[in-house]
């Protein structure tokens, strides 16, 4: 993929033709194409940043389980994008108003937590647009449209928009033809943790019911002609995923990463403090036994 913002010292056009920002990230769901990404719980622009440049295809800032609002999410836009990786914004619910507050920061890609049918879908769908084909708030002085120099944006917008809806529930998942039949809808995304409370195994995403739910709803979502995508930090459970289908597959969390290897590093050298600890000690009842 390539970074959206023109080289250092290249041409700029004139005050009132700067292009719409490609999308590339529907660009290369449309194509078809294999996008590993990373889950950004963080909520700060810095370790957004750190992650952009480990060459994942795409980052997912979360606002629906961080502390994460409309500043940070901003200011994590603007931190990756010199880096050849798409921010894909996850708002914390799939309401209107949230989601014009996101657009109009530049946000272009979204991932709409918790749709549960065909109508929350197409009311997600309506949120990006405006009238008459939705109910998206204009202004036209926002970033989105580099503070007014994108000509038409408003015209235009819809056509580098992308739509994720997540389908985390046994209801959603009775649904997900009808869902992923939604015009505008440009993927589904399958929510492990959410679906695995929902089939009876919370905090098991693992779970033989689960996964075997998970890898039925990536084939109908194929079956249904949309690109599927998944979270998953089991590398073998990922892999499995890619083999099936899934074009946007998501293989860690920051945090996890973050956490993970905290508590590895700690172990390592608190376990070699305790055994030189106990060298002496050992060293000292020989001694006295003698």
């Amino acid at each position: 993929m390539t970074t959206h913002n023109p080289p250092t010292g290249a041409a700029q056009p004139a005050p009132d033709q700067w292009p719409l920002p490609t999308n590339a990230f529907k660009a290369a769901l449309a194509r078809g194409e294999q996008m590993i990404g990373m889950w950004c719980s963080l909520a700060d622009p810095y370790p957004a940043e750190i992650v952009a440049g480990a060459g994942f295809d795409w980052l997912l800032l979360d606002t629906e389980h961080s502390h994460a609002d409309i500043a940070i999410v901003l200011a994590q836009l603007q931190a990756v994008a010199p880096y050849p990786c798409s921010p894909v914004v996850r708002p914390p619910v799939n309401d209107p108003v949230v989601i014009k507050r996101l657009l109009d920061v530049g946000a272009q890609t979204l991932l709409i937590p918790q749709v549960e049918s065909a109508e929350e879908a197409r009311a997600a769908v309506a949120a990006t647009r405006y009238a008459p084909i939705g109910v998206r708030g204009v202004a036209a002085l926002t970033r989105a449209t580099r503070f007014g120099r994108v000509k038409d944006y408003a015209a235009l917008a819809h056509t580098e928009l992308c739509v994720l809806v997540q389908v985390e529930s046994r209801h959603a998942l009775e649904q997900i033809e009808q869902i992923a039949s939604v015009d505008g809808v440009d993927g589904i995304f399958i929510g492990p943790s959410d679906l695995a409370a929902s089939l009876g195994h919370p905090g098991d995403p693992n779970a033989p019911t689960v996964t075997e739910a998970v890898e039925h709803a990536i084939g109908r979502v194929r079956a249904a002609g949309k690109p599927v995508g998944v979270l998953t930090t089991n590398p073998a459970f990922a892999r499995r995923c890619i083999e099936l289908g899934t074009t946007f597959t998501a293989v860690g969390v920051d945090v996890g990463l973050l956490a993970h290897g905290a508590d590895a590093l700690a172990r390592t050298f608190t376990q070699q403090a305790a055994a030189a600890t106990a060298a002496p000690a050992a060293a000292s009842q020989s001694l006295e036994v003698r």
